[in-house]
């Protein structure tokens, strides 16, 4: 990318920027993003300094896009912003509880993220670069977050010394509570009630006012009336005291523990900080593929050359907003201007800024508003005159402010700067107008800049007549309707339909006439042409339309005659298998007679030769339907037919096929088990029936999932379904062992432990059985398939345990 240029050098100046609503941009991924710190970076997203910079940042967008279009987006949650904590370290300030378990909860997100990318990382190499965490902060992440007790307290096991003290704190207060419960028996006639309080870090009782002289005690505050005072008995001052300096001895080792754990965290600072940073940049990436899934964005091709050829373009904040935005072809290359006319309220500043986004778009590393096939290249810089930018404590007039600006984007125009100019060279004379916008556009277009413009001047539309660096582009408007159309048109120029615009919104007739008979005959002239123009345009549209809907009758028309097809021969194969099938069954009870016959003769004792002879007759029959007898192919033509052999049951691979594997076998029309492989021939059994068949006939043994979701509660009896959207990520949380126990206790301890996820709403578990002699792990899984909490189940991968795990998706 080039550089050097002293009064613009930024890719986004602030005026461009303001123009443009790029802010507006930044806000919408920070919405999206789940913690401060992703919020944070989205909102100083950084446009790329370099071309590698630029192609890496758009292939970790790409790649988070896809995670979350196949079901696998990014596992980020709400996190602790570590920023202040981290920076507090640095200065060798100890952190409180609450930063240390937010720091915590960090290292664990960041654990959950390493994993989901491992797994994955030869499918998303550069979110695996750009998010990748030190390994060793997991020891450190598990020391936090064992300190801490669920509710967020600081947990016994954080120091010998803290347990040991707590639990000497619970028994003195216990011995002092049992005290002043017998104390309370003893004095009860002259308490108020019969409760123990706390006043200023003190165990009290309320006594009576009038009877406090007969409770020995030290008067530590009164009821609001007046009428109770709150005494600590002279009996358990000893224990108070005890109690106050345990309570200290406990806040003295806390404090040692946060320092501790502050140390630690201390001494792994630049681990720390990658971290902070790793979960913020996936943090944005994934609110850039939620972006880009709401707008329907794309990523498209990026060349090196300084240009925009975009498909069906639409402006992304209008779309943000919930506006119907008609998309538009909007194309421009570096030394080249596009002259942008039409009515006012038509689009043209729509069309100039969608430009701008885009180019801004693709250098920041988003997707854009746009059809698949469009191509943007690398603007080094995009400028703009957009608005009204009078300025009166400058003592500026619009007309002044817009040619000082012009003069900046002139010294800033260079090949690789886009330029958009709206109503150029407007606010003054017609005439002087005109000639010095043509002069701006020409200066442009010779010092390489790529220029967009809108205008009302005529002599600018009429450039791209004698010029080929210009092209007239337009926004229509529908004269029948008197309403804009809002589609850019490359090539034509647009009229302003100034006189159409004002008729529309009820200037008088008489004026409107006399309006027209103050045009010039070139005026006219133009105008006449212009519309000319815009109605072949319009016609070559409408038998374009028509077209396009005469191929797409003839399409459904074809296609309808092919289901009509299908559903003949389908027909046509059900009534021929039905007549097979009648025949076999008439052949079974055929040899079923010839079994009776030949034990009634063999126990006559008749004659063997007329046996054989009917025997012979009924074999001649029976081998014409046999497994390759002239009767096979009309039987299994119905399965040819519904497809079951071919497009919904997949071939085999070799590899695939071993003993006891299921498969399918088409000339039987049922499934089968594999007994023995014996090169390209395999021996079958279906029931009783053994056979060999090649190997190349095999097919699997169910057909293949379908792409559609599944309806709700599928696979739940046989869990095996296609595994959950969610990822299988193994946490403290969603890890149970199981290890050492009987199967009893295992099957009640894994069942407790599930009903947790559930309750939960853990989507994914993982039960650690071991291997051993397997008995627990056969005994688990049986009784997990047969569980109504369970949606599908598998062993574990090599990276989680393998065989040892089973890894349970929750219904």
């Amino acid at each position: 990318m080039s550089a050097g240029y002293p009064t613009l050098e930024a890719a986004c100046p602030a005026k461009t920027r303001a123009d443009l609503e790029w802010d507006r941009v930044l806000s919408a991924i920070a919405s999206r993003c789940q913690g401060e710190m992703g919020q944070a970076e989205a909102l100083v997203l950084p446009f790329a300094q370099t071309r590698d910079e630029l192609r890496t940042r758009l292939a970790e967008a790409k790649e988070a896009f896809t995670g979350l279009a196949s079901g696998e987006p990014l596992p980020i949650e709400a996190t602790f912003d570590a920023g202040d904590a981290i920076r507090r370290l640095k200065v060798g300030g100890a952190l409180g509880p609450v930063e240390l378990r937010g720091i915590g909860n960090m290292l664990t997100a960041a654990r959950t993220l390493r994993r989901y990318l491992h797994q994955r990382r030869a499918t998303y190499p550069a979110l695996y670069a750009a998010c990748a965490t030190d390994p060793t902060l997991d020891a450190l992440a598990e020391e936090v977050a064992g300190s801490f007790d669920p509710d967020g307290t600081l947990s016994d096991r954080a120091s010998p010394a803290l347990s040991r003290l707590r639990a000497e704190r619970q028994v003195a207060r216990q011995r002092m509570i049992t005290r002043l419960e017998d104390l309370m028996g003893r004095y009860e006639r002259v308490l108020q009630e019969r409760f123990i309080t706390e006043r200023e870090g003190r165990y009290v009782l309320p006594v009576r006012a009038d009877a406090h002289e007969r409770f020995p005690g030290l008067v530590h505050a009164t009821s609001a009336s007046g009428s109770t005072i709150f005494v600590e008995p002279r009996a358990v001052i000893p224990m108070g005291n005890r109690l106050k300096m345990l309570d200290a001895e406990v806040e003295r080792e806390e404090i040692a523990v946060y320092t501790r754990l502050s140390s630690l965290l201390a001494d792994a600072l630049p681990s720390l900080e990658a971290c902070r940073a790793a979960i913020a940049r996936a943090d944005v990436l994934a609110a850039i593929a939620r972006l880009g899934e709401e707008l329907a964005l794309v990523f498209p091709e990026v060349v090196d050359e300084p240009r925009l050829d975009l498909r069906q373009a639409r402006h992304p904040l209008l779309a943000l907003d919930g506006t119907q935005v008609v998309p538009s072809d909007l194309s421009i290359v570096a030394g080249r201007a596009v002259v942008v006319s039409g009515p006012n309220a038509g689009g043209k500043t729509v069309a100039l800024k969608t430009m701008g986004l885009a180019a801004l778009m693709v250098r920041a590393g988003l997707p854009v508003a746009c059809d698949e096939g469009s191509t943007v290249g690398i603007f080094d810089v995009v400028v703009s005159d957009v608005g009204d930018d009078q300025n009166l404590s400058k003592n500026l007039s619009t007309f002044s402010a817009h040619v000082s600006n012009l003069r900046d984007i002139l010294d800033a125009a260079h090949r690789g700067a886009l330029v958009l100019l709206d109503e150029l060279a407007g606010g003054t004379d017609p005439r002087e107008g005109e000639a010095l916008a043509a002069g701006v556009l020409d200066s442009l277009c010779a010092r390489g800049g790529a220029v967009v413009v809108t205008t009302h001047y005529e002599g600018l539309k009429a450039l791209a007549l004698a010029d080929d660096r210009f092209q007239n582009a337009s926004v229509g408007f529908d004269l029948s309707t008197m309403e804009p159309t809002f589609r850019v048109t490359i090539g034509i120029p647009g009229s302003s339909s100034a006189l159409a615009v004002a008729r529309r919104f009820g200037m008088p007739s008489t004026v409107i006439e006399r309006a027209e008979r103050f045009l010039s005959r070139e005026d006219q002239s133009f105008e006449t042409l212009v519309k000319r123009l815009h109605e072949e345009r319009a016609a070559l549209e409408l038998a374009r339309s028509a077209a396009v809907t005469r191929e797409r009758e003839a399409d459904e028309a074809r296609a309808r005659l092919d289901d009509e097809i299908a559903r003949t021969r389908a027909q046509e194969a059900r009534i021929v298998s039905r007549e097979a099938e009648a025949l076999l069954t008439s052949l079974r009870r055929a040899k079923d007679d010839l079994r009776e016959a030949q034990a009634r003769l063999r126990a006559k004792k008749l004659d063997e030769a007329q046996l054989r002879d009917a025997e012979r007759a009924i074999q001649r029959v029976s081998g014409a339907v046999a497994l390759g007898g002239e009767l096979e192919g009309i039987v299994a033509r119905p399965e040819r037919a519904r497809g079951d052999a071919g497009e919904s049951r997949r071939a085999l691979s070799p590899g695939e096929v071993r003993r006891g594997t299921r498969v399918y076998v088409p000339r039987l029309r049922a499934e089968a088990e594999v007994v023995e492989v014996s090169g390209e021939s395999v021996r079958v059994s279906a029931g009783a029936l053994k056979l060999n068949v090649p190997l190349g006939e095999l097919r699997s043994a169910a057909p293949e999932p379908a792409p559609a979701a599944a309806p709700p509660g599928a696979g739940k009896a046989g869990k095996e379904p296609a595994p959950r959207n969610e990822p299988a990520i193994a946490t403290k949380d969603n890890t149970c062992d199981l290890r050492g126990l009987r199967v009893d206790d295992a099957l009640a301890l894994a069942t407790s432990f599930l009903d947790r996820c559930l309750n939960d709403r853990r989507p994914v578990a993982f039960l650690v059985h071991g291997h051993g002699t397997g008995a627990l792990r056969d005994a688990l899984r049986k009784e997990l398939k047969s569980s109504s909490y369970v949606a599908h189940l598998r062993a574990g991968t090599h990276d989680e345990g393998g065989d040892g795990v089973t890894v349970v998706w929750l219904s």
